[in-house]
């Protein structure tokens, strides 16, 4: 699932592309897609894209009026910059926008089409989209702890919850984990100032330095190998590989649709994390599909509303 880095470096090369431009038509290849009615989609195309904004793992086009446009890549969504006029791809293809200079395409591989896209109008509505999770980019070391520490969960639910951080995923939570050398099984409330110090700094660090990574990857071009499992990673995806900081063998913690990748000696002390003895834990802490959790804010601001 494309995470803050990779939404970061979306929206960089969108804005020399799109900004400024008027969307000239939007073509829908797929039916599940769009997730809302009002306003219609009619109702932006031929209009000029005022901004673009990153609001969690979404990517927002601003239009006039106080109109928005909002994509949620998911796990497979990808997007690709085509020249004006390309067709929107077979089998993979959700959407195509179209500019005078090129084609945005929307793509997402799998059965399961998770991907989509909201149109609202106003601030209000688009503040229904927010989960509401901390910027820890823009954050004190207070104000983290405090966001850490309000709900007593495991690490890496905490980390991956949209409600409590924004932009992190499953790929980069295993990489903070790893830099801050904490098991992904250790709860919230049971942390010291050392531990939850040392958290806030890799998780900073980790954000900041695949940022600037995949920056340097992307160069002038655009982004078209958005994945979870990267080249460099210190332990997601990496599963019987050597950890490149004390050589052990990786390992990993599997439950339901969720993968956690961790290093033994560098922080569990040596011990394996054995799924079959957490399997209560993870049924009481962790949701059982990223969807799932990736979804939780929307039904919880509708059932309120």
């Amino acid at each position: 699932m494309p995470e803050l880095p990779d939404v970061t470096i979306y929206i960089e090369r969108l804005r020399p592309r799109i900004e400024g431009q008027t969307l000239l038509a939007a073509e829908l290849a797929s039916p599940f897609l769009l997730r809302s009615v009002e306003p219609p989609l009619a109702e932006f195309v031929g209009q000029r894209i005022r901004g673009l904004r990153r609001l969690g793992k979404r990517i927002v086009w601003c239009f006039d009026d106080e109109r928005f446009l909002i994509l949620h890549l998911m796990i497979a969504g990808r997007l690709h910059w085509k020249a004006a006029g390309a067709k929107v791809p077979g089998k993979i293809g959700l959407a195509a926008f179209r500019f005078d200079n090129g084609t945005l395409t929307l793509t997402e591989a799998g059965s399961k089409k998770r991907a989509s896209l909201f149109l609202v109008r106003g601030q209000a509505a688009l503040a229904q989209h927010d989960p509401g999770g901390l910027d820890v980019l823009g954050a004190d070391l207070a104000g983290f702890s405090a966001r850490l520490t309000q709900e007593n969960h495991t690490l890496k639910r905490a980390l991956t919850d949209p409600r409590l951080f924004d932009g992190i995923g499953n790929a980069y939570s295993d990489e903070i984990l790893h830099a801050a050398r904490l098991s992904p099984l250790s709860l919230t409330q049971r942390m010291d100032e050392a531990e939850i110090g040392r958290l806030f700094e890799a998780t900073r660090a980790t954000l900041i330095d695949w940022t600037e990574r995949l920056r340097r990857e992307v160069g002038d071009g655009f982004p078209e190998k958005v994945t979870a499992c990267r080249e460099g990673m210190a332990v997601h995806g990496r599963f019987g590989q050597p950890c490149p900081t004390c050589g052990g063998a990786v390992q990993r913690i599997v439950y339901a649709e969720n993968e956690t990748n961790y290093c033994p000696g560098c922080q569990t002390g040596g011990k394996i994390l054995a799924d079959r003895s957490l399997s209560r834990l993870l049924r009481d802490d962790w949701p059982r599909t990223l969807e799932e959790l990736e979804n939780h804010v929307l039904g919880r601001k509708g059932r309120s509303g």
